[in-house]
């Protein structure tokens, strides 16, 4: 009698472990990685929204901009969302990996931005613009104001470029470089500073008030990207969370957190 329970027990135990396999693999992690404060808000969003819809979603959240890249590229990530795509494709040409847009997430628009004029037009002669100092931001703030009819670039205008790239200033406008976070404090003493929507949000600043220009839409630098890497960009569970992250309901989030500052990007 005693060894036939012990068969019957003995003979579920594989069934028991059969099932708990298979929740396991129902229930399986994707590792979102992004940079601390609006990116990792959003994905938060994101994975909350997942959840209600049976797709566990893990926020990484990061630092500094390099290690979501490198954690991605090595595996420890499943996607990440945090970049525009010159940076992704900068990443790739220094490292040799292949990482991949697999959909937009956010708008984060740099901006002109002034407390003394309502409009570019209304910047006089010899107006002073500060802009940011390193080469990046530099450049995309010189391209800002080439889109607004400022200034004129030379041709093939990129990240590269520089004040000295400007081939035409028919207002004589000052150019003063300055570290791209003290930028919104240069607003009292100059005519016009150009400024990141980063130091935007965190000094207060009202696009919808003080900003007299902001890149378009569809600028390249504007754009935020949600990455994986090359072999995954058809993976369907992937894609699943891109839906999730393109849903009203997140962009609802988006609109009601931000207000304006930042956009949904699809």
């Amino acid at each position: 009698m005693f060894n036939k329970k012990v068969v019957k027990l003995l003979s579920v135990v594989p069934f028991v472990l059969a099932l708990a396999a298979c929740g396991d693999k129902d229930a399986e992690v994707i590792k979102v990685g992004a940079t601390v404060g609006p990116h990792a808000e959003v994905v938060e969003a994101v994975a909350a929204e997942a959840k209600k819809q049976g797709l566990d979603v893990e926020v990484v959240i990061f630092s500094d901009y390099i290690t979501p890249n490198a954690a991605l590229a090595d595996g420890s990530l499943d996607l990440n969302s945090y970049q525009h795509q010159p940076f992704l494709s900068n990443f790739n040409n220094n490292s040799d990996q292949k990482l991949t847009s697999i959909g937009r997430s956010i708008l984060m628009r740099m901006g002109v931005y002034s407390s003394k004029y309502q409009a570019v037009t209304d910047l006089p002669e010899n107006a002073r613009i500060s802009i940011p100092n390193d080469p990046t931001n530099g450049s995309r703030a010189l391209i800002l104001l080439a889109d607004a009819d400022l200034i004129t670039l030379k041709p093939g205008a990129d990240s590269k470029t520089t004040i000295y790239d400007i081939v035409e200033n028919p207002k004589n406008f000052e150019f003063i470089e300055v570290e791209a976070a003290q930028l919104p404090r240069t607003l009292d003493d100059v005519d016009a500073s150009v400024i990141t929507m980063n130091y935007v949000m965190s000094s207060g600043l009202n696009p919808a008030e003080q900003g007299i220009y902001l890149e378009s839409k569809d600028a390249e630098f504007a754009v935020m990207h949600i990455a994986a890497r090359e072999e995954d960009k058809d993976n369907e569970t992937y894609k699943k969370f891109v839906e999730i992250f393109q849903s009203q309901a997140v962009r609802d989030f988006i609109d009601a957190t931000y207000k304006g500052t930042i956009e949904a990007a699809f």
